[in-house]
């Protein structure tokens, strides 16, 4: 890749700015805490799907401070954020039931979800760039709800340096600045849409840049810093809900694991080259905080990893436990009152599947 350890790491990135509060050590501890409990679910994960537990996962190993200090910023009681399929970390964050989030992985149509409107965070989302004119249009909503803006909900949409090319996602800058949506758009730029590097598929130099096309303020941040993208996020927030319109955050990252349990990275770049471009892992940027403030000691790490082995444990006891949906439920809760072609197709799959 074209950017170097330095880059990527943060090194040449601009930080979220004045006015925005510093966190305090109890949030820094608990931000480690989440990121802990998110680094061993997300490494478990890739195990469930090679052990036939479930049939593929999305990793996002490297990006556990983008995810959970941008879900960390969120205010549970308005907000409303609108996910791909790589937010475990956001999830977790904003505290999402975990047995239900991770038991969509597997591949069961109904598949254990979680409540959307209880925990503020919209059904993960497969189709690229899908989300972000979702989360527009509630924003939008909320624009037309005749709250004044300090009490409006803010949109949050995640997708990728990949996903920026998608057209939704100049559709969805676009109208958000003209009608001045209250979203906020949180780009990870991971340094890879797929397999191809970023900068063979993001024209301009970088997914903030663009930004400026459309009138709106962006922030470039370091994605490895949990604190950069915590000051980040709330100073987004604050834009938004003081009625400026939309504001776009990318958070400079890398996925350091395959794009998903499919795939073979090793196909489009080399061990040496993702140990130089990954920068410092995001665990230790924010251990290393931690040691040198004086704020935990090896006895706080050690328990923080025991917790979230344990928590691991339970989501794959109850993802386990889950047991398989019976097939007439893709007729029942189609339509509140069938229709006779809906009948007919039930009619037929219980005929085919159960020779009645």
């Amino acid at each position: 890749m074209a950017d170097d350890g330095a880059a990527r790491s943060g090194a040449e990135l601009t930080n979220a700015g004045p006015g925005s509060a510093d966190l305090t050590g109890d949030e820094l501890r608990e931000l480690y805490r989440l990121m802990a409990a998110v680094r061993h679910l997300d490494t478990s994960a890739v195990g469930w799907q090679r052990q036939g537990l479930i049939p593929g996962y999305a990793p996002e190993l490297g990006q556990e401070a983008a995810q959970v200090g941008s879900g960390f910023a969120v205010d549970l009681d308005r907000d409303f954020v609108f996910p791909t399929y790589r937010e475990m970390g956001v999830a977790r964050a904003m505290g999402v039931d975990m047995i239900g989030y991770m038991s969509t992985h597997k591949a069961s149509w109904h598949g254990g979800l979680y409540d959307p409107v209880k925990s503020r965070m919209a059904p993960i989302q497969a189709v690229v760039a899908g989300s972000v004119l979702h989360a527009v249009g509630w924003a939008h909503g909320q624009k037309l709800s005749g709250l004044p803006p300090e009490k409006q909900g803010v949109a949050v949409s995640y997708f990728g340096d990949g996903a920026s090319s998608q057209g939704d996602v100049h559709e969805a800058m676009n109208f958000a600045a003209v009608m001045k949506a209250p979203v906020v758009f949180f780009t990870q730029n991971n340094g890879w849409a797929i397999s191809v590097p970023t900068e063979r598929q993001v024209a301009g130099g970088s997914v903030a840049a663009r930004a400026a096309g459309y009138g709106i303020p962006s922030l470039q941040i370091d994605g490895n810093d949990v604190v950069a993208v915590v000051r980040a996020m709330r100073t987004a927030l604050a834009h938004c809900r003081a009625g400026k319109g939309p504001m776009v955050i990318e958070a400079m990252t890398y996925r350091r694991g395959p794009h998903s349990t499919s795939d073979d990275p090793g196909r489009y770049r080399t061990l040496e080259a993702e140990s130089t471009d990954a920068g410092t892992d995001p665990l230790d940027v924010l251990r290393d905080r931690l040691l040198a403030e004086g704020l935990a000691d090896d006895a706080f790490f050690t328990e923080a990893l025991k917790t979230a082995k344990a928590e691991e444990e339970e989501i794959r006891a109850g993802v386990a436990a889950l047991g398989p949906r019976h097939g007439t439920e893709m007729f029942d809760f189609v339509f509140q009152e069938s229709t006779p072609a809906l009948a007919g197709q039930a009619r037929r799959w219980r005929e085919e599947s159960e020779h009645v």
